[in-house]
């Protein structure tokens, strides 16, 4: 998805990231005994996270609006772990936590492609989408109608190179067990590469929800 663990050497002292105060390099502890509890006995689209300690490869940050930041620390294989929060500031409060992982991509060829997944009649935005047969319903967004995608810019850091990632997506979900599997369709354009303005591939990643005591900084 992004391409995290190239093997770049990051420097021996780098920043505080984010709400948890984790530099790259830096280790997160991640408990999903709860969530694997919650998922028991069901059918998820990719086996739940184990859990255990996650290697910072890199941090991406985006404000979503006044009082929220994005937070994402990812490790070598594109594992994406989300918090929101009021700053992004280290220690400030979790509001919100998920983790995602990659499930699939797509690279459309043509505008007409293009125009498929995200044109005025697309299927990303839609009320519900069908993942070869897994049927995940529109979490963002009411009514029967296509809905608009929410964009915004994450500047990513792996230590060696920053880039600013537009992004334009849709989160799905259904329920799972006692808990909610979600899907979040994502469009990406790297701005720096000056890709398509289309964008240059639609990432499905595949996510759960966490509570803040779930994690913790190593």
């Amino acid at each position: 998805m992004f391409g995290w663990g190239s093997g770049a050497e990051t420097e021996a002292a780098t920043p505080e990231r984010g709400p948890l105060g984790v530099s790259l390099g830096g280790g997160i502890e991640v408990d999903t005994l709860s969530l694997q509890a919650a998922m028991a006995g069901t059918e998820p689209a990719m086996p739940v996270p184990t859990g255990g300690m996650m290697i910072v490869a890199a941090y991406g940050e985006a404000r979503l609006d006044a009082s929220t930041v994005l937070s994402r620390y990812y490790d070598s294989d594109n594992t994406i772990l989300q918090v929101m929060s009021a700053s992004g500031a280290p220690g400030d409060e979790l509001l919100d936590v998920s983790i995602y992982r990659p499930w699939d991509s797509v690279v459309p060829a043509s505008a007409n492609e293009w125009a498929r997944w995200r044109g005025p009649n697309g299927l990303i935005g839609q009320p519900s989408y069908d993942a070869d047969g897994i049927l995940f319903h529109r979490f963002w967004g009411e009514g029967a109608a296509r809905a608009d995608l929410v964009e915004f810019v994450e500047d990513v850091d792996d230590g060696a190179s920053r880039r600013a990632i537009h992004q334009s997506c849709m989160l799905y979900a259904r329920p799972l067990g006692q808990g909610r599997e979600m899907l979040l369709l994502n469009i990406e354009r790297d701005i720096d590469a000056r890709a398509a303005a289309q964008g240059s591939s639609i990432e499905f990643m595949i996510g759960y929800g966490l509570m803040p005591a779930d994690i913790r900084r190593l």
